[in-house]
């Protein structure tokens, strides 16, 4: 059986630089979408983090768009 903690570790992304290589983005592009609000963040601390099940879901809601997102 797994541990929710290890789930939720496993899922974490902890600071820019590994959500950037997540996305396939440059730090920098990063950065401005945090600081756009574009994708979903939060930090621990000063660090930004996010989460692979969220990050997925925000890019697949984009994908489908406003209109189909509804219907999803």
């Amino acid at each position: 059986m797994t541990d929710t903690a290890t789930v939720d570790t496993l899922d974490l992304l902890y600071g820019v630089p590994k959500i950037a290589a997540f996305l396939g983005l440059t730090k920098r592009a990063t950065y401005h979408l945090v600081e756009a609000r574009r994708i979903p963040t939060f930090k621990i601390g000063a660090t930004v983090c996010a989460r692979r099940a969220s990050l997925i879901a925000a890019f697949d809601a984009l994908e489908l768009g406003p209109s189909q997102a509804d219907v999803a």
